[in-house]
């Protein structure tokens, strides 16, 4: 799930992104307003969170633009004010939660699920293909062969290629929606948690594979 991050202090927003990856969750940060509209107006995320208070051009800003061009992502404003005109007002622009600051990380997390969680039914959390299940909520592959846990990335990849099954998605757009906009991690780490997966879904007997395509990409495939 890609979050894109908006705080002008440095210090929380890089704290934050720290935590919020650790939670398995990719984060592209930003540190002002105007940066926060290009990204949200170029991109696509499962949810952003916008500080208020930022230069160039203030949260509120941001959030009534991409809501104006109808850009329906999940946003949860962050604040120092805590009146609640401004949480009235926040919420009126188009904000799916409000969080003022100083604020518990277990709350952010929780209120980040919240805001991004789809109003349906819990068999939603279960990705299905083949006789492998995917855990949203645990990070875990099971077969009737056994359970294993993935890590972060790899957690995130299967879960790409687990949503659109028979497609081939190219290492740019793993790289985009798992490393993040502005990541200068080399394009073979796409390669290496592949083959990270691979063994993974051998160790609980998949009756599915990862192919590579080449020149192209990665596609998730029934064993023929």
């Amino acid at each position: 799930m890609r979050i894109l991050l908006a705080e002008d202090e440095r210090e929380l927003a890089d704290a934050l992104a720290m935590i919020l990856k650790h939670s398995h969750y990719s984060v592209d940060v930003v540190y002002d307003g105007q940066d926060a509209l290009d990204y949200l107006e170029g991109q696509e995320y499962d949810g952003a969170i916008l500080d208020i208070m930022m230069p160039k051009v203030d949260g509120l800003t941001v959030l009534r633009r991409i809501r104006g061009a109808g850009n329906a992502v999940p946003v949860l404003l962050l604040t120092a004010k805590s009146g609640v005109d401004d949480r009235v007002e926040g919420l009126d622009s188009g904000a799916n939660d409000y969080l003022p600051k100083p604020f518990d990380t277990r709350e952010l997390l929780a209120r980040i699920r919240a805001m991004t969680r789809k109003q349906t039914t819990e068999a939603d959390n279960l990705l299905h293909c083949g006789n492998l299940t995917l855990d949203r909520n645990t990070f875990e592959i099971a077969t009737e062969g056994g359970r294993v846990r993935l890590g972060n990335k790899e957690f995130q990849m299967l879960e790409m290629l687990m949503a659109n099954p028979g497609q081939v998605l190219g290492v740019e757009r793993f790289m985009e929606r798992v490393w993040g906009y502005d990541s200068d991690t080399e394009s073979s780490v796409v390669w290496v948690n592949i083959s990270y997966l691979r063994k993974k879904l051998a160790s609980v007997d998949a009756d599915v594979q990862i192919k590579a395509v080449r020149n192209q990409g990665y596609s998730l495939e029934r064993k023929e």
